[in-house]
């Protein structure tokens, strides 16, 4: 069956669209009515589908009870909704792409993550997430908790409805964020996330990074999108040429990276000797017999 044509945006459009309506506690059918609108209208809404003045979808809105930051929100996505790509401002430490990036998530077949500063998101336990939070100039004390919790909160995410690759940069493994201690925990739990069958973890040597973060999603109904976060900002990117070159990225990435089983002995290496600039060069540990 062809993948459907869908963009990020219309795909977010429509769940939260679907969220608001469900709080109603009425059927589509049963709302339509109340609004005095075919059920098919309100069904082609949902599905991203034009035909809908502002107007009308303010109406609408106004029935689900939409509070002043939804309403907000979902009005934003409507006016964008028919674009290919979707930047994200935002000023918030708890961001919308957090939940817009979760959603994209829970409907993607397979994770692929490029982490170049720092262990992957959805790999992170919580006292590394909150010396990152704590450190960052863009969260303020008071919203620390807040962020922590949210991104511990993403780990769900982590199960085996699909396929997760990290690519992780090897400087990575000796950065010791929040101390040696925290560096250790967050360390070994790579290694338990690695005996899962799901889970791949791929260290790139140092040396051999191409690009900064992203995050590649491939979808059984969909076609595939990348996400790239900045430091105020998300970008969503779903065009064929956007997904071409990350595409060509992540096969040069596959291709210069450790094999799963010698990053997880770098790992252990990295555990229990630390950094040491004698030891040899990373790529020899993917040599048979070296460790």
């Amino acid at each position: 069956m062809p993948k459907r044509v869908s963009t990020v945006l219309g795909r977010e459009f429509g769940e939260c669209l679907r969220e608001a309506i469900a709080r109603t506690g009425m059927l589509e059918s049963e709302l339509a009515r109340r609004v005095k609108w075919e059920h098919a209208k309100l069904s082609d809404l949902v599905n991203g589908k034009a035909g809908v003045s502002l107007d009308d979808f303010t109406y609408l809105l106004g029935m689900c009870q939409a509070a002043p930051d939804e309403f907000k929100y979902l009005k934003d996505l409507y006016l964008e909704s028919r674009e290919r790509g979707w930047l994200q401002l935002y000023d918030s430490p708890v961001p919308p792409r957090l939940r817009a990036l979760n959603r994209q998530q829970k409907m993607a077949e397979t994770v692929v993550a490029w982490s170049l500063l720092f262990l992957p998101g959805l790999t992170q336990v919580e006292s590394y997430i909150r010396v990152l939070a704590e450190d960052s100039p863009f969260v303020e004390a008071k919203d620390v908790e807040a962020l922590v919790a949210a991104r511990v909160e993403r780990r769900e995410l982590v199960d085996n409805t699909k396929r997760f690759v990290f690519y992780v940069y090897e400087p990575v493994l000796y950065s010791p964020v929040g101390g040696l201690d925290v560096l250790a925990e967050q360390l070994h739990e790579i290694l338990r996330l690695m005996i899962r069958p799901y889970i791949s973890v791929r260290i790139v040597p140092a040396g051999r990074a191409l690009t900064g973060d992203f995050t590649m999603l491939s979808f059984a109904k969909y076609e595939p999108m990348a996400y790239v976060e900045g430091l105020n900002s998300a970008l969503f990117l779903d065009d064929r040429a956007s997904i071409s070159l990350y595409s060509k990225v992540l096969k040069k990435l596959d291709g210069v990276a450790l094999s799963e089983d010698a990053s997880r002995r770098l790992i252990d290496r990295v555990l229990t000797r630390g950094f040491d600039p004698n030891d040899p060069p990373v790529e020899l540990l993917g040599r048979a017999g070296m460790y």
